[in-house]
């Protein structure tokens, strides 16, 4: 049962943080690229919603184990043609067939997974082969002294942030779950602690 701290304290926390203007301004650059049937790991609040190019993608399954979530994606802005779907499930555990889809998105999302090498072998299970994994994630910094300090603050900022994890590799565990990357970029977010604002982000292929 989740406590009151999650259920009415932290989706507050969370709108401020993942819909700041350089995360959505991220968001914009990864978003846009889905085609086809479409999964979003952790939908969240579906602040992606309103980026998905309609003439291009058929549906948009989101999975996300949070309830008060789950709700508010629903209710989220979005383009009127765009199919949404919006389900209970884990990135671990996702409730669809193999090869079901054509890209998987995943935004700021394995900072907070229980297991992310489960998490991506799963995304490589449901998509088409071929298909593309979208990525925009935070993660461990590539500089020395700020990855000192994220290791520093992670054990407390874990407990205040959902489970989100600063010192995670990005596109190195990507392609260590056996995605080929077609494309990666990476800078530090503006207007972002260092320690929470190293970015990376592009295209991957099962």
């Amino acid at each position: 049962m989740s406590s009151f701290y999650e259920r009415r304290i932290l989706p507050k926390l969370l709108a401020c943080a993942c819909a700041s203007s350089p995360i959505m301004r991220q968001r914009a650059k990864i978003v846009p690229l889905a085609s086809g049937r479409v999964l979003e790991l952790g939908i969240g609040m579906g602040l992606n919603l309103a980026l998905y190019d309609a003439d291009k993608v058929e549906s948009v399954a989101g999975v996300d184990p949070a309830a008060e979530l789950r709700s508010l994606a629903q209710a989220a802005p979005r383009d009127p043609r765009l199919a949404v779907t919006v389900t209970d499930g884990t990135a671990e555990a996702l409730p669809f067939a193999d090869a079901s889809f054509d890209c998987v998105v995943c935004t700021f999302t394995l900072c907070s997974v229980h297991t992310p090498q489960k998490a991506l072998a799963e995304a490589r299970r449901v998509l088409k082969p071929g298909g593309r994994f979208l990525f925009c994630e935070h993660g461990l910094a590539p500089d020395p002294d700020v990855a000192k300090w994220q290791r520093r603050v992670e054990p407390i900022w874990k407990r205040l942030a959902g489970g989100c994890h600063l010192t995670r590799p990005v596109t190195a565990a990507i392609a260590g779950a056996g995605f080929t990357i077609r494309s990666v970029e990476t800078f530090y977010l503006p207007k972002t602690p260092r320690i929470a604002g190293w970015n990376e982000w592009g295209v991957a292929v099962a």
